[in-house]
């Protein structure tokens, strides 16, 4: 005859803590393992978040880093009414906004195009080179890569104009670097090409994760390449690729793949209007004007506003493809 276990709501709260410290103990090395990130990040991510609390004050770093702190007057959300009754934070959030939606619109698909097309090479030495060549501009810093920019779309000598002279394209340089509309195309295409090959690497190997029997029955069955990559492919990567997409949404605002360093370093005179974004606006108004209390309430809009956004992509892609972040 079975015995029957009852177990009583006061004594589930002490079973739960047995089983997990039973667990934690179990785990103990790979939590000493850990212990170096998390403190990593509660010193570099987590403290300095109470430094958003002079968004609220009028910050006066001439009294000392505690005490001005503590002591400096309280003005509530003057700073972040001054931010949206300026023009050029509008501007630069606009910027913000466009960039990174093209950047989106453009370098979001692009991974997944080429990590797809490289699969398909039957060739494995030379499918290794490409996929080598391609990811190998990511460690390039963008002071090189915007350097050499420069040269490529130089009036006098640079290679684009020289091209477009030889073919009769255009009668005279065009200075590329010194006009506004060329400005978005420039920037996407140079992000792509740094990027798209780094960013194909968790596609390559959520492709290589696809168990190949998959791929022998339809070939079976009569599927062809375009077939296989339309009913295997893709539907297997579409978690990885949705993942990714949340991130990319909840950066819009961001502009965490490497923007600023870009703008920063494109900028000049002559189309300073277009390369200035928030990050941009940020620097120029917490470092280069010594306004730190209005930089971090900029800053913390555009916090608070990413959250909105990775907080929504995730709830509108649970809803709609079931898969998401949490």
């Amino acid at each position: 005859m079975k015995q029957e276990i009852v177990v009583t709501n006061n004594e589930l709260p002490g079973k739960r803590k047995r089983a997990f410290l039973s667990v934690f103990y179990e785990q103990r090395y790979l939590m000493i393992l850990v212990l170096p990130v998390v403190l990593w990040m509660i010193v570099f991510n987590y403290i300095p978040m109470l430094g958003l609390v002079i968004s609220f004050k009028e910050y006066n770093p001439f009294l000392g880093p505690l005490e001005g702190f503590m002591k400096s007057p309280w003005v509530g959300f003057d700073h972040f009414i001054e931010a949206f009754t300026d023009k050029y934070f509008l501007y630069s959030l606009w910027n913000t906004v466009y960039y990174s939606f093209l950047n989106l619109l453009v370098g979001f698909p692009f991974p997944i195009i080429f990590a797809i097309l490289l699969n398909e090479l039957v060739h494995t030495r030379f499918k290794k080179f490409v996929q080598t060549v391609s990811y190998l501009p990511h460690f390039i810093s963008w002071v090189f890569v915007i350097g050499f920019i420069y040269v490529m779309f130089a009036v006098d000598n640079g290679m684009i104009n020289g091209i477009l002279l030889k073919f009769g394209i255009v009668d005279e340089g065009v200075p590329f670097l010194a006009t506004p509309e060329y400005v978005p195309a420039i920037v996407i295409l140079s992000q792509v090409w740094k990027s798209f090959g780094w960013n194909a690497i968790i596609y390559i190997a959520a492709i290589t994760n696809i168990d190949p029997t998959m791929y022998e029955a339809a070939t079976v069955d009569g599927a062809g390449r375009f077939a296989k990559i339309r009913y295997i492919t893709l539907p297997s990567i579409k978690p990885t690729i949705v993942i990714l997409l949340i991130f990319n949404i909840g950066g819009l605002i961001s502009a965490n793949f490497g923007l600023f360093e870009q703008m920063y370093l494109l900028s000049n005179s002559m189309i300073q209007d277009a390369t200035e974004i928030v990050d941009t606006y940020t620097y120029k108004m917490g470092i280069v004007l010594s306004r730190y209390s209005y930089a971090t309430a900029v800053g913390l809009f555009r916090s608070v506003v990413a959250v909105i956004l990775l907080s929504g992509a995730n709830f509108v892609s649970k809803k709609l493809t079931g898969e998401s972040l949490y």
